[in-house]
């Protein structure tokens, strides 16, 4: 294995490595323990192209990457005890560059379509792999002595810190990666039924214009829960219950112009905003729901308040399947039912809305077993079992 470029500290240290190795600083043990686990990823990344697709070996190596690569994230954030915030900033740029290093590689090994975009990773820790591809770079981290690759001269490393001094700003900086634009990728013709977008480079989720899709986000997903957004969605089937559960809820959700859909929206702790849906079913666990302009639509739902319907008409509410109710959650706080018409200020039961009789409700089955989906099943098939073909 090729050695890594000798990274810049940004401290001096007043010993030179002579004599006996003093004791290795936690910051220096994560920095190399960092640098070797990088590594290793960016060697696996480059070894996809070499492993058959048949059986499906390829997603399986994939599946492993993206799972060391989580594995890796997660260390980075166990580490915040005696790793500097500044620091900690330039190993998740660099976890961050793994990531899309995966995805370009996916990409190139996907099935051409007419428009490819192959960025060119940036290369500053020098250290080419075998073939044309090269190594994300590693963040210059501070508290982590010089000579990594082994001892040196007291006079060399001198002459060396003098110059690397020179070049402190280049050598520390971290490329400028554009925003990954997530949509573009689950758009793509893929030889999955299923889109998995790992959302893992992104701050929020945001899911629009597209037809026909099955998209599930995966637990990677789970730090880009600022906020939520689905729009322009038809004949689409979209499941974000994995990544909103336990502590990574969404703090608000926006749903708008959907048809024809079924939407798992997960967990939120704020509001969820739901606009110009129509002949779709939706599942949503918030504090609060107001829904607007919708039209024959089954809502599945554990609200923290009093659900409030304007300018709808042919709206049903049931509440949330046990399956998306979560840990922690009490159903008896739930006021699914409770429904607040402000478009009816007539004492009787408005007509916009009406209970989901309890043998029209969708049975637990079809929630972990239809909507994952699976080989050979399409969107449209999702789509016919839980009844929206004929809606």
């Amino acid at each position: 294995m090729a050695s890594s470029q000798v990274l810049t500290p940004t401290h001096e240290y007043p010993f030179a490595f002579a004599g006996p190795k003093p004791i290795m600083d936690p910051k220096e043990r994560f920095y190399r323990q960092f640098q070797q686990e990088a590594v290793n990823i960016q060697e696996a990344i480059g070894q996809l192209s070499s492993i058959p697709k048949i059986g499906g070996e390829r997603q399986d190596a994939t599946d492993s990457i993206l799972a060391s690569i989580s594995q890796l994230s997660n260390e980075v954030s166990d580490a915040s005890d005696f790793v500097p915030a500044y620091d900690l900033r330039s190993y998740s740029q660099a976890v961050k560059a793994l990531t899309d290093q995966l995805n370009e590689e996916t990409a190139k090994l996907a099935p051409k379509t007419k428009f490819q975009f192959k960025p060119r990773a940036a290369n500053i820790t020098g250290v080419p792999k075998a073939g044309d591809d090269e190594f994300v770079p590693l963040p210059s981290v501070r508290g982590v002595p010089s000579g990594l690759a082994g001892p040196q001269p007291a006079a060399d490393a001198q002459a060396s810190s003098s110059i690397q001094s020179e070049k402190r700003d280049s050598v520390g900086a971290l490329p400028s990666f554009p925003s990954k634009d997530y949509n573009a990728e689950m758009a793509k013709p893929g030889s999955s039924g299923v889109r998995k977008p790992s959302f893992s480079a992104a701050r929020d989720v945001n899911i629009s214009d597209h037809t026909g899709l099955h998209i599930i986000l995966p637990s990677t997903a789970s730090r880009a829960t600022s906020s939520g957004s689905l729009t322009g969605l038809t004949g689409c089937v979209v499941d974000m219950s994995v990544p909103t559960a336990g502590q990574s809820a969404f703090a608000g959700l926006a749903i708008k112009s959907i048809a024809k859909s079924l939407i798992v929206a997960g967990h939120v702790n704020g509001p969820a905003h739901i606009t110009g849906v129509s002949d779709s079913i939706v599942v949503v666990a918030a504090r609060q729901v107001r829904i607007h302009e919708c039209n024959n639509v089954d809502f599945y739902l554990h609200c923290g308040s009093r659900p409030i319907i304007e300018d709808c008409s042919g709206v049903r509410f049931a509440p949330i399947p046990a399956c998306y109710l979560g840990e922690g959650v009490d159903p008896s706080t739930n006021q699914w039912d409770q429904v607040d018409d402000f478009k009816w200020l007539k004492a009787e039961h408005s007509p916009n809305w009406k209970i989901l009789p309890a043998v029209e409700r969708l049975a637990e089955e079809a929630w972990t077993k239809t909507v994952p989906g699976g080989p050979g099943v399409g969107t449209d098939d999702v789509l016919k079992k839980v009844g929206i073909s004929s809606r």
